[in-house]
């Protein structure tokens, strides 16, 4: 039996998955909107601390801009998160996807989206928190 060529194969991809061409750009998207809320964050807390407060003054402006970096950064992260959702629940298929076909494939890169997405999610929570426990600069 012979192998299909290339062009059979992209015959077999329906309409739906050929219009939403998959980027592996989105897998890590999630991460990367965490590591720029920490860095904006811890960035924010050292220039407040070195420059505005001092050594023992208080976070309370620092607190402000670090909360609005927390919203962004979880409204960005919800909003691929429902993107790796949607692309996890294309079709009908059951868990895992791992054969080898294009709407498997879909599916995958969906739900290791989604996985990333939940775990970075957390992670900006738990920056966020620093400074809701961390009063002063010391």
């Amino acid at each position: 039996m012979e192998d299909r060529s290339d062009a059979a194969r992209r015959e077999e991809i329906p309409d739906e998955l050929q219009a939403r061409r998959e980027t592996i750009f989105m897998i890590p998207a999630a991460p990367a909107i965490w590591a720029a809320h920490f860095l904006a964050s811890y960035i924010t807390a050292a220039i407040w601390c070195a420059k505005v407060a001092g050594r023992t003054g208080a976070l309370d402006g620092a607190r402000w801009l670090v909360a609005g970096y927390t919203g962004v950064a979880l409204l960005a992260i919800a909003i691929v998160g429902i993107w790796g959702f949607r692309h996890h629940s294309y079709g009908d298929a059951t868990v895992p996807h791992d054969f080898d076909t294009p709407a498997d494939r879909h599916r995958f890169l969906g739900f290791s989206t989604l996985l990333l997405a939940a775990l970075s999610f957390v992670a900006v929570l738990f920056v966020g928190m620093v400074v809701v426990f961390t009063e002063t600069c010391r």
